[in-house]
């Protein structure tokens, strides 16, 4: 039996998991302050903070280090990557810690908090498919301009362990599959899987639908407008796009459960506003059906915002069309990750290692 702890850094708290094989023993928040953080200069500076906090919570658990098989770690935004569980090493530790990352996020601390608790146990440390999982086609990645080429930033994690519990229910591996996936959350990302590999997507924070807090894609010449009209900064504008935008930008509000009820109130803005959410999603889903050459196994729709009855209705009317459509709603990151580690751990699969 393989004992695996998982850890996973938020904004403002750290998600810790303890699994025996597939099996959660538990799942636990541990919250932060904002007081707390405040005194921290970057992300990696409250590596010690979020460690002894950890080792705390564990000792409080009566969870001894020694019982441990494996950590696994969230992984971030790092340079372009292949999909798979990475060991984590003095390689991948030293480029986050110089800043060879596509952009800064707490996410980018789970291996160091990974790696802290695991090595001086002797056992292995991994973080698996993170943020910046790039498995494009060469034709995928060209853009309007050759300045910005388009990045393949997703919500890999989830996005990879719902295509394989979809591929169960479909009694087929992943690898003879093509896919759509959907995740609805505070981002959205919506991605084409073929055979296995992830081969065009949205980029959450970019070209993407709108999502409760972000932008996604915008009328370019208007973007270029308001950047110049001297309303915002740089900080500003990127706050405005990634966390004051979407849903939030048109109801002042993000919460899509909240929404619902406006709508079941009859308040027909709320209810044009979440229908072009969903509208975007299922033009997306068209997109990627496109990238398939229209051979598609299924749609797979999940996230937070897959419990929308609203939303997933309205995006099963308009794709039904391309297939079978299956829905897994939530997302359990923790699961995802740990699954990952244990497949390595049993030899169902092989750690990659950054070189």
């Amino acid at each position: 039996m393989c004992r695996i702890l998982v850890i996973n850094p938020g904004g403002t708290s750290t998600k810790v998991g303890l699994y025996e094989d597939e099996n959660s023993l538990f799942v636990e928040k541990i919250k932060h302050s904002n007081e707390e953080l405040s005194g921290f200069d970057s992300h990696i500076a409250q590596y010690e903070f979020r460690k002894n906090h950890i080792l705390k919570f564990l000792e409080s658990k009566g969870i001894t280090l020694e019982s441990l098989d494996a950590v696994v770690g969230r992984g971030g935004p790092f340079l372009p990557l292949e999909s798979g569980t990475y060991r984590i090493n003095d390689k991948i530790l030293n480029d986050v810690r110089n800043g060879k990352v596509q952009s800064e996020h707490i996410s980018n601390i789970g291996i160091f908090l990974a790696s802290g608790i695991a090595k001086p146990l002797g056992i292995p440390s991994f973080f698996v498919d993170p943020v910046s999982v790039d498995e494009y086609e060469p034709v995928a990645r060209i853009s309007g301009l050759k300045e910005l080429p388009r990045l393949s930033l997703s919500h890999a994690l989830n996005m990879k362990a719902v295509a394989r519990r979809a591929a169960k229910q479909l009694n087929s591996p992943y690898e003879t599959l093509n896919l759509i996936i959907v995740h609805l959350g505070s981002g959205i990302s919506v991605g084409a899987h073929k055979k296995g590999r992830q081969i065009d997507s949205s980029n959450a924070n970019d070209e993407a639908p709108f999502s409760p807090q972000r932008a996604g894609a915008l009328p370019l010449l208007g973007l270029i407008k308001l950047c110049y009209s001297n309303q915002y900064n740089e900080k500003e504008m990127v706050k405005k796009v990634l966390k004051k935008a979407g849903l939030y930008s048109h109801l002042e509000t993000d919460d899509v459960e909240e929404i619902e009820e406006k709508i079941t109130n009859g308040d027909k803005k709320a209810k044009l506003t979440l229908e072009a959410m969903a509208y975007q999603v299922s033009k997306w889903i068209g997109q990627m059906a496109v990238v398939l050459s229209g051979k598609v196994d299924a749609i797979v729709i999940s996230g937070g915002i897959a419990h929308s009855r609203f939303v997933v209705d309205y995006i099963k009317n308009k794709t039904e069309f391309l297939g079978k459509i299956i829905v897994l709603p939530g997302e359990d990151e923790m699961e995802a990750l740990a699954m990952g580690a244990l497949r390595v751990l049993k030899g169902e699969e092989e750690a990659k290692t950054i070189r």
